[in-house]
């Protein structure tokens, strides 16, 4: 049984490492290949493209578990469409929260602030310090 790509060929072929592989294994995102009768590792040529869309939909944001997901559902329904809006929605909210963040860092920049306990310590300090009084948290 010599037939299939070794374990070089495949990270080669897919721009990832051997660890990769191999954990990408052990989460059940890749099959454990068969051995060849010397214990070699042999690949069928269908793997370099799973870590090719695993690769792609990292890149994307998904999450190893997402993926793993939208990969058990192949030809179901709704799978990719559902999970694409979704992490939309979440890269939106991100997107937001990064633009209120930059804000923030603008008017920190503005003030002057310079030093984090000095800054917390005024009432014009922008940062977004909570205190804590009679166990009610301002700001």
């Amino acid at each position: 049984m010599n037939e299939g790509l070794r374990v070089g060929e495949v990270v080669t072929a897919a721009g990832v490492g051997r660890e990769t592989l191999r954990y990408y294994e052990r989460r059940g995102l890749i099959a454990r290949p068969p051995r060849s009768l010397g214990g070699h590792r042999r690949y069928p040529a269908e793997t370099v493209e799973r870590l090719r869309i695993i690769k792609g939909a990292q890149r994307l944001g998904f999450t190893l578990d997402e993926i793993a997901a939208l990969l058990a559902r192949r030809g179901g329904a709704g799978g990719l469409h559902a999970t694409a809006r979704d992490k939309l929605a979440q890269i939106h909210r991100h997107i937001a929260q990064w633009q209120h963040n930059a804000e923030v860092l603008h008017a920190a920049l503005a003030a002057g602030c310079d030093d984090l306990h000095d800054c917390a310590a005024t009432p014009e300090c922008p940062l977004p310090f909570p205190t804590v009084s009679g166990g009610v948290t301002n700001r």
